[in-house]
């Protein structure tokens, strides 16, 4: 069937286009729904949503061993016995087990065929259930949600419970016995706690402190569904009894980066995802290197990695590389040429991309040495380890399935041949390990029981647990989700090393880009990170973020945790000519009005003060409430307001300074407006004189700056960064600065009082609190509210 044709399909069945198209592409999961559809005896002009919805997920979950009775689940979909992805999975889970013809009776108790959960009985069940963990409930209040949620779906008479009435239910009770959310439920950093124990006993160990996450993202929608630790079938139960040996039952999850670049937010939903999964379950999470490439790798970029990850608040339970195996991959190489499934092939890279039916998709043809005698295959294999090849000229290729309807199952290379010294292990090794051939593998030996990766991996699944298989290791669960994407970006690390390289940038952290270093750079606080990508949650369909969704998250955790300081981008000077020359009043302002927990500082008031210039107009209108020739306007925390009565002008006719009015007679009315001012006074070493304030706006000009006809470069927005000389600052800035701590310039947040969020950037030379030879930068972080354009 053509693709055009399933797109129509499989949209007949309820997907949306997108998703649709997505399925297309996937080969291996398009055919498999192809033939779900066609078992379930369902026609072009499709069936219901809910029943599409299940037989989707019938074909993207049925594995090799239930894949047998594939007609039978798709049949028991169309004829309303399986109504949720519940009865599905167990649906599912029955058939890996039968070997031959299922029996509907017991196909039906199996899955809860028939099976009705009264509203009644789902309000006794969870009260029953809240009743026993009252206390702690209590004690714990909304962190405990999730995790309650995940134990009522074991309550036995709500297995076949609708999932939605479980959770309102769950909802209502906790709001009945805690109350609604109020500030003891707002999400804070932690704490450190004790050191680790140096216990090598998973069980034993203490689970690190990491930030607070949003436990519910875990125990709702897709992650939800994943086994729990024993649940994975093996291809000899000794491998899962040797494997919960060694665990304890404990949830074990990775992270496993390639240091051949800095991360960027879509890898911060992927450290949320892999580190909160474990800690959600009370397991741990591994950082691996995956260092596999030495031809791309730095060690600039493995202590980003490090940082970048601890800077978003996670700690690894262990940091281990690819390289650490090595020797044991080498090994396991021999063994699978030993059991006649891989071979040398001398083939190059060309000729693979033809026999594997090249540009057109056509025949697919196997190699000439895919038959070669295992001996000869192995005195080859040594040959490549010797350093007897040249590059490219042989490699070591999996002994697969090249007639299957997976590209993830053409005999993928193993081993290939490179002479680049390896920056842990030098130049002990000539030839290297692929991420096919290491991934699983690595995932075997540290006994990973959630291998969790991103859509595009979900071809390689198949070859992955293929690999487990052929050499008969443990075998992990592989779960792929959707990446985190964002428009008026772009996240590839080749088109970003091009902007750096060609200086459309400075650097990787340039406060413009997506990376990690650059968000941090940019003032981004790591917690609305953490809270933008949980809340987004987890999805198996691709979907792209606009910039100010994440923006919002930014600005609403900025509001509740940072100072006000007065700043003035671009000043004008007033003098007020009713108040003497050495007039100072000093004024107590709070650094956030209606929270007393952010104190208070002193700021001096004078003869001469300076305005914004968007503050001030020669010419009124009746919808213009600022400052004006003969308009009144108030000055923020100055106990009476100015009215501006003379503008000075140089020759040229542009403005010097304005002459106004200090209004502190009886009679004044109270002016509509209130504007911010520095004001000058020497003995205050007032204003505080900025050596830049940066304002950063999108790289890009388009939503998708890789669609653009000439290049993601001709997109490029002129006006991304805009930099303000000359700007003032009033002089709590110091007290602000002077929290910062070692070099974490960023972490000097505050709000800019009607212009923008802002932080202190690292080209800020300071040498030594309120001195006037400090040079301080600014980041603008955001705006104050959301860009109408946008």
């Amino acid at each position: 069937m053509a693709d055009n044709e399933l797109i129509a399909l499989f949209q007949a069945i309820g997907l949306k286009e997108q998703r649709a198209k997505e399925t297309v592409k996937n080969k291996k999961l398009a055919l498999n729904l192809q033939n779900t559809i066609s078992e379930a005896g369902i026609t072009q002009s499709g069936c219901d949503k809910s029943v599409g919805d299940l037989l989707y997920t019938l074909a993207s979950t049925v594995n090799k061993d239930a894949s047998t009775h594939l007609g039978y689940l798709a049949r028991a979909i169309s004829d309303n016995r399986l109504n949720s992805s519940e009865q599905v999975a167990a649906a599912i889970k029955f058939a890996e087990t039968t070997n031959e013809g299922i029996n509907d009776e017991e196909f039906n108790r199996a899955c809860g065929v028939g099976v009705v959960v009264t509203p009644d009985q789902i309000t006794a069940a969870i009260a029953k259930h809240l009743e026993a963990n009252k206390n702690a409930l209590i004690s714990e209040r909304y962190k405990l949600l999730g995790p309650l949620l995940a134990q009522a779906r074991q309550i036995p008479e709500l297995r076949w419970a609708n999932g939605v009435a479980v959770k309102n239910e769950l909802e209502k009770q906790v709001i009945a016995i805690i109350g609604p959310k109020d500030e003891r439920d707002v999400i804070v950093k932690g704490k450190k706690k004790d050191k680790e124990s140096k216990s090598t006993s998973i069980s034993n160990q203490k689970i690190p402190t990491e930030s607070k996450t949003n436990s519910n993202m875990f125990f709702e929608g897709e992650l939800s569904k994943l086994h729990k630790p024993g649940g994975n079938k093996q291809i000899k139960p000794e491998l899962m009894e040797r494997h919960l040996k060694e665990t304890g039952g404990k949830v074990l999850t990775r992270f496993p980066p390639e240091p051949n670049g800095f991360l960027h937010i879509g890898h911060a939903k992927a450290i949320n995802v892999n580190f909160g999964y474990a800690k959600a379950h009370n397991g741990f999470c591994y950082l691996r290197y995956d260092d596999t490439n030495p031809e791309a790798e730095e060690e600039r970029y493995f202590d980003s990695i490090l940082e970048a990850v601890e800077w978003l608040g996670f700690k690894p339970w262990k940091v281990t590389y690819s390289s650490d195996y090595f020797d044991k991959l080498h090994e396991l190489a021999i063994e699978l040429i030993k059991r006649d499934k891989a071979y040398v092939c001398s083939c190059t890279p060309e000729e693979m991309h033809t026999m594997r039916g090249g540009d057109s998709g056509g025949e697919r043809k196997e190699c000439v040495h895919r038959n070669r005698p295992v001996e000869e295959s192995l005195i080859e294999f040594q040959k490549m380890k010797e350093g007897r090849y040249k590059e490219s000229e042989v490699t070591l290729r999996m002994k697969m399935d090249m007639q299957s309807g997976n590209p993830q199952f053409w005999d993928l290379v193993a081993y290939r041949v490179l002479y680049t010294p390896h920056h842990r292990t030098g130049d002990k090794w000539c030839i290297y390990p692929t991420y096919d051939y290491t991934h699983c593998l690595c995932d075997s030996f540290e006994n990973i029981t959630h291998s969790l990766c991103t859509l595009e991996f979900r071809m390689s699944r198949e070859s992955y647990y293929w690999l487990c298989d052929a050499l008969e290791v443990y075998k992990p669960v592989q779960f792929e989700y959707n990446r985190l994407q964002i428009n008026n970006t772009i996240m590839s690390k080749r088109k970003i090393l091009k902007l750096v390289t060609e200086d459309y940038v400075k650097g990787w952290d340039d406060p413009r880009l997506y990376t990690l270093p650059a968000l941090r750079r940019r003032g981004v606080p790591p917690e609305a990170i953490n809270g933008f990508v949980q809340d987004l949650g987890v999805t198996t369909s691709n979907s792209t973020i606009q910039v100010p969704r994440f923006e919002k998250y930014v600005r609403d955790y900025l509001d509740a945790h940072v100072p006000r300081l007065m700043i003035i981008i671009d000043p004008i000077k007033i003098i007020i000519e009713n108040l003497p020359d050495d007039y100072v009043e000093e004024l107590t302002v709070p650094f956030k009005p209606k929270d007393s927990s952010m104190g208070e500082h002193t700021v001096p008031f004078s003869r001469i003060v300076y305005i914004d210039k968007s503050d001030f107009r020669e010419q009124d209108s009746p919808d213009y409430f600022r400052l004006a020739v003969g308009k009144t306007v108030g000055l923020l925390y100055v106990p009476h307001c100015i009215t501006c009565i003379d503008v000075v002008k140089d020759a040229e006719g542009n403005i010097q300074h304005l002459v106004c009015r200090y209004e502190n007679g009886p009679g004044v009315k109270k002016p509509k407006t209130y504007i911010q001012w520095v004001a000058e006074s020497s003995r205050h070493n007032s204003p505080v004189r900025l050596h830049e304030a940066r304002i950063y706006n999108n790289l890009f000009n388009s939503e998708n700056p890789a669609a653009h006809p000439n290049g993601f470069l001709a997109d490029i927005n002129s006006n991304s960064l805009e930099v303000a000389n000359g700007s003032l600052a009033e002089v709590g800035l110091h007290e602000v600065v002077s929290r910062k701590t070692k070099n974490d310039y960023e972490s000097v947040r505050f709000q800019a009082i009607r212009v923008g969020y802002f932080c202190l950037d690292k080209d800020s030379v300071i040498e030594e609190p309120h001195s006037k030879a400090n040079q301080l930068v600014l980041n603008r972080i955001v705006s104050l509210k959301e860009d109408s354009k946008k």
